[in-house]
């Protein structure tokens, strides 16, 4: 392959964190080198109410629950494609941190490998390629700090490559889309992503057939189905005590080790994958971590981006799921505000919500460019490492 032709590869999915563009940033701790326009800030919430990507306008909110806030998110966006990602952690922040640094790096690595081409396997072997780095991470701290091996990450990524969207899931992570009824002014509320949940019946299905000699592959605790009677989603990035026996032994807490060694790994690293042909009818996506499903329908929640202004549509969305959070504890949301991390958590969980506008014109002139010189804006937005 000439070198020329590499160069151009790396231009169309590299981030781009210098453009000096309206929209692009990286961080919310000031760590952006380009026009300086950041992140704002409203107690624990973080939002940046308005941007332009190469396929229109998005709006990112983040608000924290946890002590240290374990929910990561990015997007990278130029003139060949967007990429957009939503990382869940649960039991500690390392696996969204890892996955944040490092799942779009290697989704680039395959993209060249692949001549620029993105396909369903171009995004599952980043996904692999990221759960093996992280599993190495694991091996190399082990035997100093063993509940590394008990920390993992749901993984929701959304990718806009020419006229075509993939979604990857690992876990219950959600992205809707607002679809145009026609000529009726109504919305349509689209679910793209599958979630690997064993609250789920098809999940608790899935599991019992991958691991038929195992009665107690999913069991009820408290009302909820979780994965041998520990965690719930059935698929991340991380986790490694459920995926390799050399670290499920008595360096971890109790409360994760399994009672028996395990033949093949219980959970998953490979994602669920769908592709969407976007149509002029597809208005808008609506990326986010389970904290806002937990608390708005899917319906509810296009409604809502539909029936209200773009500017800070994401940060709407986390308020609207505050105040039923707040509902549900028979208490104003100006009381919850008022409560601090950790302590949060008993009301709320840590919530990213990205929404991405999707202008169908936009989308169509950036996929036939043959040029990498376009006006497309280069976005290269960051939520930060720690809050």
């Amino acid at each position: 392959m000439s070198e020329g032709f590499m160069n151009l590869l790396s231009v169309c999915w590299k981030p781009f964190t210098n453009s000096g563009e309206t929209g692009a940033a990286s961080g919310v701790n000031g760590n952006y080198n380009g026009d300086g326009d950041d992140f704002e800030k409203d107690g624990l919430l973080w939002y940046r109410d308005i941007g332009k990507y190469s396929g229109g306008d998005y709006s990112m909110a983040v608000v924290q629950a946890n002590q240290v806030l374990e929910d990561q998110s990015q997007i990278e966006s130029g003139p060949f494609g967007t990429f957009v990602g939503v990382y869940d952690g649960h039991g500690g922040p390392d696996v969204a941190r890892y996955v944040c640094d490092n799942l779009f790096r290697n989704f680039q690595a395959r993209s060249s490998e692949d001549y620029g081409v993105v396909t369903p396997d171009t995004i599952k072997n980043a996904f692999l390629a990221t759960e093996n780095g992280f599993t190495a991470v694991v091996s190399e701290l082990f035997n100093t700090r063993p509940s590394i091996a008990t920390v993992g990450s749901c993984c929701l990524v959304g990718v806009i490559y020419q006229q075509t969207l993939f979604i990857a899931n690992l876990g219950d992570s959600r992205v809707v889309l607002g679809k145009k009824v026609g000529n009726t002014g109504g919305m349509a509320a689209i679910q793209l992503s599958s979630e690997h949940n064993a609250n789920l019946e098809e999940v608790r299905h899935e599991l019992k057939n991958l691991h038929p000699h195992d009665p107690q592959i999913v069991a009820l605790k408290h009302g909820v189905w979780r994965v041998k009677g520990i965690i719930q989603v059935s698929r991340s990035i991380g986790d490694v005590y459920m995926k390799h026996t050399e670290y499920n032994n008595d360096q971890i807490l109790p409360k994760f080790r399994l009672p028996e060694a395990t033949v093949m790994p219980i959970m998953s690293a490979t994602p669920s994958i769908l592709t969407h042909d976007i149509q002029p009818s597809d208005s808008f996506l609506i990326f986010a971590s389970d904290g806002l499903w937990e608390h708005l329908g899917n319906e509810e929640a296009v409604e809502i981006v539909h029936n209200n202004p773009r500017a800070g549509i994401a940060k709407r969305l986390v308020k609207a799921a505050l105040h039923e959070a707040a509902k549900k504890r028979e208490m104003r949301y100006s009381d919850l505000r008022k409560i601090d991390k950790r302590v949060r958590r008993h009301f709320h969980d840590d919530i990213t919500v990205i929404v991405l506008f999707l202008n169908y014109d936009q989308i169509s002139r950036a996929s036939s460019s043959s040029s990498s010189s376009t006006n497309a804006p280069h976005v290269s937005l960051r939520s930060a490492l720690e809050h």
